[in-house]
């Protein structure tokens, strides 16, 4: 929800985060208040063993969770669940994983601040609990399955109005592919083209590919076999424009607050333990 600069994520009634983005856009101070309960129930082991680290298997199974929570993000449009998450791409291998992903961690606890120039882009990820240290019970639990190649992913959320990812699930299985120096899988859950858009965009890209088809058969027609093939030349932009309306990043929805700014102040009052914050 968000009124004016103000924003506040909430799990079903239960604010988990507020955040307030610098007029000079420049990024966001946030406060998050340790209320997130992950709606993923636990990974059993034996779960863990069956899907030898396959993240296809692992996506249907969060795919299910998702689409069957209350207290998920989900609501009405399509969505992707994503193992291309392009914070993966930034390291181009130059720092050690343990290294690339602690820095990719932004840091608060419970505040702190989005650096929207950090990384150009800011592509980071956002705990919404604190991290767990290297010695955890449950973290030493998933070292082992880091080791093994066996670790389940950690399911992420883009969110636009934050220019970042929120940890929905794997909070401690993070701390433990850093741990072990490990790249982590990821799943990123992000709002893609609506259906009525991709509808007629596909329509639109289906009837430019006829009409290149046709245009490349004339001109074979007047010019001979050395004319390439109107489907091979016209076929790899079709795919290409069906692909990103199938999986293209749109924005994160935000609802108004009721109660405007007002009732903001009066949520982070209630769920702060001074009952304020400098950035309220």
């Amino acid at each position: 929800m968000m009124t004016g600069n103000r924003l506040l994520l909430a799990q079903r009634t239960d604010p988990v985060l507020f955040a307030v983005v610098h007029a000079d856009r420049y990024g966001v101070d946030f406060l998050r208040t340790d209320r997130y309960q992950s709606f993923v129930p636990p990974l059993r082991a034996r779960t863990t063993r069956a899907y030898e680290g396959s993240t296809d298997r692992w996506a249907h199974r969060f795919a299910d969770v998702l689409a069957a929570s209350p207290d998920g993000p989900l609501h009405d449009g399509r969505w992707v669940l994503s193992p291309d998450a392009q914070l993966r791409r930034w390291n181009h291998g130059r720092l050690p994983h343990a290294e690339y992903w602690h820095s990719m961690l932004i840091d608060g606890d419970p505040d702190g601040y989005i650096d929207w120039f950090i990384h150009n882009n800011s592509w980071e990820i956002l705990p919404l609990r604190a991290i767990p240290d290297a010695d955890d019970s449950r973290v030493k639990a998933y070292r082992k399955q880091a080791r093994d190649g066996t670790l389940p992913p950690v399911l992420l959320l883009w969110v636009s109005g934050l220019d970042c990812h929120l940890i929905l699930d794997g909070h401690a299985r993070l701390a433990a592919a850093i741990a072990e120096s490990t790249e982590p899988a990821l799943l990123e859950l992000r709002r893609t083209v609506p259906q009525d858009e991709a509808a007629t965009a596909t329509q639109q890209a289906v009837a430019a590919y006829e009409v290149e088809v046709a245009r490349f058969t004339g001109l074979r027609a007047i010019h001979g076999p050395g004319i390439p093939d109107g489907a091979r030349a016209a076929g790899p932009v079709l795919a290409r424009r069906l692909d990103e309306l199938r999986t293209e990043h749109r924005p994160t929805w935000a609802w108004p607050l009721p109660g405007g700014e007002q009732e903001w102040y009066r949520a982070v009052r209630r769920h702060t333990a001074t009952g304020s914050w400098e950035h309220a």
